[in-house]
């Protein structure tokens, strides 16, 4: 079996640290193995349509939830990873981590087995290559935290900042650091710019 020991983290985060479980990885690709024979009965389509419809559908389901939707589920983490996604909290934001490198590698076998198997022929190599170069990209080191900077620089275009050193600046709100937490959002109020 494919099992990987994982070291356990020091701060856990119940919204990562279940990847770090044994047998996760294998798991993994078995849930990816049967969705393509579940394409593939469902659809009555040939194997490489199977495998674009699987690689696709990955792309879709795991770009929203690792690298487009941002905080925990839970509330007892008190918002401290309310500006992070899935991908940017795991293995504590550790870059170049076996979990990373398998998450990475994961879309490239997809890509590589869903380009084969459609003989390399278009629309399906346009599409496999679009997703594979998303789900890459947004991989890298060097994208992370990009979204949050982003959004900030759009934020603090379109309302003043305030300099108070009894304040922070939270995605676009003048919160007092004394109300920082899980009711942040009763707390934050937009501050109007005074251009």
């Amino acid at each position: 079996m494919m099992y990987v020991r994982a070291l356990p983290t020091t701060d856990v985060n119940r919204n990562t640290e279940w990847f770090t479980y044994p047998g996760v990885w294998t798991t993994y690709i078995l849930i990816l193995f049967f969705s393509w024979l579940l394409v593939l009965s469902i659809f009555n389509c040939s194997p490489g349509m199977a495998w674009t419809i699987v690689h696709l559908a990955h792309f879709a389901v795991t770009y929203h939830l690792f690298h487009w939707k941002k905080g925990t589920p839970f509330g007892d983490d008190q918002g401290i990873y309310n500006r992070l996604t899935w991908w940017e909290q795991i293995d504590n934001g550790k870059q170049l981590t076996r979990n990373r490198k398998f998450l990475t590698l994961v879309p490239v076998v997809l890509y590589l087995i869903a380009s084969h198997t459609t003989d390399y022929q278009n629309p399906m190599l346009f599409l496999n290559t679009l997703a594979v170069f998303i789900m890459v990209v947004a991989k890298f080191p060097h994208m992370h935290k990009v979204l949050d900077s982003i959004a900030h620089d759009r934020l603090s275009e379109s309302h003043a900042v305030s300099e108070h050193p009894c304040c922070i600046y939270n995605g676009g709100c003048k919160v007092p650091a004394h109300a920082q937490g899980s009711h942040l959002w009763n707390q934050c109020r937009p501050v109007k710019s005074t251009k």
